[in-house]
């Protein structure tokens, strides 16, 4: 059996969620089963509806608008952790189900990962599923430095000018 990889994308700038769809598409195109989760979104993302049409990728998201995190109120952000800590437990399922060969996307996972908004054991747990011949990605902003330490790819999206500071909302099909 194969060892699986780790890749990490993150940083400030825009294209880490661009670079796991593309990697899902390619696994998927290969005959690869795929299982594409997205942390801290409700699954109105725009790729969400595509990635679940193509053969061989599974999509999992929550059902809970997060918008930004620190703007909720407690009742709100006991909710929505609640629903991450139930999507991550769906994840680990469905990895277990999929097994060798298949690539396994946490997009937007160093967000509950670093809040403690999930068990941090059960992710480091995920990660070892890499020996069982399973690739797994991780995207988000301001990694846990364990998590720069496991990742065998380490790729900073680095922002040097984004429209949204000069007042441009996220634009459907580009940005969201």
């Amino acid at each position: 059996m194969e060892k699986g990889l780790i890749h990490l994308y993150h940083g400030d700038g825009k294209g880490k969620t661009t670079a796991a769809i593309g990697l899902a598409i390619r696994a998927a195109g290969s005959g690869k089963n795929v299982i594409f989760a997205q942390f801290m979104k409700d699954g109105k993302s725009s790729e969400i509806g595509i990635l679940k049409s193509i053969q061989g990728i599974k999509a999992l998201h929550g059902d809970i608008p997060a918008g930004f995190y620190d703007s909720l109120d407690e009742e709100n952000k006991e909710k929505f952790a609640l629903e991450q800590i139930n999507l991550l437990d769906k994840i680990i399922e469905e990895a277990e189900k999929q097994g060798e060969g298949s690539l396994l996307i946490l997009d937007e996972i160093t967000y509950p990962y670093s809040w403690n908004l999930i068990k941090r054991e059960k992710v480091d747990k995920l990660l070892d599923k890499t020996t069982d011949g399973i690739e797994i990605v991780l995207t988000g902003r301001n990694p846990e430095k364990n998590l720069i330490k496991v990742a065998d790819y380490v790729t900073e999206m680095r922002c040097e000018k984004h429209p949204f500071n000069f007042g441009t909302s996220a634009r459907l099909g580009i940005e969201c």
